[in-house]
């Protein structure tokens, strides 16, 4: 891969990780919750299943994912499936009041999202970006144009997953990071049912758009 090629490609990861999408979504709600320490875990789930995505694509899975009809429709079955309950469970999460304050005082009362464990975050970013079919179509559309046939494939391959890996890494810590600045502003009851609402219309909302995701036309 030359220099160039790898110059636009970065560009490209770059615009990529910054379009919203689940993992912004998911990196924001768990960064506003518990903070950017804690969605670090998250976001290096996100990274796990972005990894997969990338490598499955690479191999060539991806595009006998999009040549077969049925194994397309069960991962996008899968990944609205999943979106959407993680949208649900986002929307019914409780919030834990500081001091057991109630009633009207509740709805200016500091209060902490209980927090899941390292695994179950790690696990919900995983699952968020490998069940995500659009990963799949996108990352088999665009891929060979930033690799140069005469190369061997697998430099090549591993230089664009480190380089869409840390691109994504930086980017999910600034989503991260921006919601975690807001948490004086929105650390009440009130607001957390809010922002749980919010980011589970979201996921959900993307969840379903999956069933409107079609394979790319073959040539």
């Amino acid at each position: 891969m030359t220099l160039h090629l790898w110059l636009a490609y970065l560009v490209a990861a770059i615009a990529i990780a910054l379009s919203p999408g689940p993992g912004a979504v998911l990196a924001m709600s768990h960064g506003l919750s518990w903070g950017v320490r804690a969605a670090s875990v998250t976001i290096l789930g996100l990274q796990a299943g972005l990894a997969l995505i990338l490598l499955v694509a690479g191999a060539g899975v991806g595009a006998v994912l999009l040549a077969s009809g049925t194994a397309f429709t069960v991962v996008k079955v899968l990944g609205a499936a999943y979106l959407l309950w993680l949208g649900l469970h986002q929307w019914r999460a409780p919030v834990a009041l500081a001091g057991g304050v109630d009633g009207a005082a509740a709805r200016t009362s500091p209060v902490q999202a209980p927090l899941l464990s390292a695994r179950q975050r790690f696990l919900r970013g995983l699952l968020t970006n490998a069940t995500n079919p659009k990963g799949i179509v996108f990352m088999v559309a665009v891929l060979p144009q930033f690799m140069a046939p005469t190369r061997a494939l697998v430099p090549q391959l591993l230089v664009l997953l480190a380089t869409t890996i840390t691109v994504d890494f930086i980017v999910m810590h600034g989503y991260a990071l921006l919601a975690a600045s807001l948490r004086g502003w929105l650390n009440s009851a009130r607001a957390q049912r809010t922002q749980n609402r919010i980011a589970g219309a979201v996921l959900m909302a993307m969840g379903a758009s999956l069933a409107f995701v079609g394979r790319v036309a073959r040539a």
